[in-house]
């Protein structure tokens, strides 16, 4: 199994930014990719960047393309999701997740991490 903790995640004025971190503990060599996912109340989790784990491979949703960044340190275990030109429409709870070898899917979630941006 993986363990995912996120943290980063606050308040801010629109124009700003922040760095969202994901620590991954556990079985992390079974890792093949991750990911950044956000929801609001009421609406389905959205995705938002991915990253594959061993290649520098990298996808962004439209919505958040040229404004954020994600990016991995392998030696600690840990995704990072930089946050620029932040906008109201970002407030969410922000997840990572993993996708293992073999699993074709997210198989492991982190518990979330509110982002709340003011205009």
């Amino acid at each position: 199994q993986v363990q995912l903790v996120e943290s980063g995640g606050g308040l801010v004025q629109a124009g700003g930014s922040l760095r969202l971190s994901c620590a991954a503990s556990g079985r992390t060599s079974s890792i093949y990719a991750m990911g950044w996912f956000r929801q609001t109340p009421g609406k389905e989790r959205e995705f938002v960047a991915r990253i594959l784990w061993s290649v520098p491979s990298t996808y962004y949703a439209d919505s958040v393309k040229g404004r954020f960044t994600i990016s991995r340190d392998n030696a600690k275990n840990t995704l990072y999701l930089q946050m620029n030109s932040l906008k109201p429409e970002d407030t969410a709870v922000y997840y990572c997740a993993t996708e293992t070898y073999g699993s074709r899917t997210y198989n492991y979630w982190g518990q979330g991490t509110q982002v709340t941006v003011s205009s």
